[in-house]
């Protein structure tokens, strides 16, 4: 049974100033649910219905869990048809005074605005083995559900920071840290030296990066389109560019 008040509850995570006040975001479908549950986030409630009563036989807390009807279950839901499963999780906080000493690789995501994109980068991220991402304070929540719904899980491992870019890339560069954009005119990416320690610069799906963070940009490099030279070709989407990025780097 749920009262009308937490269905109130879950509806108003949808919306970022809901995640604000309550400091939650919500995960649904049975995959994703038990991947998260793996993880260091902190549960508040677990949704189930009768159907997933079986998956849970195990499940460490049924004190936070409460069983749904059908019907209760799709007054929650998101999804146009109600998954089994739907849990509400603590919005990590991370400990951080001033900006930070770079190390590693990192992405800096300015002004992105699709909460698809970012959730596919994120996953990106993990599989690539980077733990941090910067972006500006006008890109898309990363605790939006669609954006986790496409992180698969790797929410839980990859650090997603908000600030300044412009204050975080003078950092950089008072840190002697490398700084690479992303650009359409940019350096040959596989004719470019690439270091493994460095700041990736990936603009917004329409804007680009910005051009107050230009000054300081190390260097600016490209993905070619082939044949070399067509310019009709349109943009790559940016998660797609991050991918091509990053393995890149990686395979240097």
């Amino acid at each position: 049974m749920i009262s009308k008040q937490n269905i109130e509850l879950v509806r108003s995570l949808a919306k970022k100033k809901g995640r604000e006040e309550t400091g939650l975001f919500v995960a649904e479908g049975e995959k994703l649910v038990f991947d998260l549950l793996k993880t260091k986030l902190e549960l508040s409630t677990l949704y189930f219905s009768a159907e997933a009563a079986a998956l849970l036989k195990n499940f460490p807390d049924p004190a936070k869990s409460v069983k749904l009807s059908a019907k209760e279950m799709e007054r929650i839901s998101s999804f146009k048809n109600p998954s089994n499963l739907l849990a509400l999780f603590k919005i990590p906080t991370y400990q951080e005074a001033g900006l930070p000493a770079f190390e590693g690789l990192s992405l800096v995501l300015d002004g992105l605005q699709d909460p698809g994109n970012l959730g596919t980068i994120i996953r990106l991220a993990d599989w690539f083995g980077i733990e941090d991402i910067y972006c500006s304070e006008n890109c898309v929540d990363s605790f939006n559900p669609k954006c986790i719904q496409s992180t698969m899980g790797a929410i839980a491992r990859v650090k997603v920071h908000y600030l300044d870019l412009p204050e975080l890339l003078k950092e950089a560069v008072r840190q002697k840290f490398p700084v690479y954009g992303t650009y359409m005119d940019g350096e040959n990416l596989y004719q470019t030296e690439l270091l493994s320690q460095a700041l990736i610069v990936m603009g917004s799906e329409g804007k680009g990066i910005s051009p107050q963070l230009s000054p300081y940009l190390t260097k600016k490099i490209s993905i070619p389109a082939f044949p070399v030279g067509d310019r009709e070709l349109e943009s790559l989407n940016v998660a797609l560019s991050a991918a091509i990025v990053c393995a890149e780097f990686r395979r240097r």
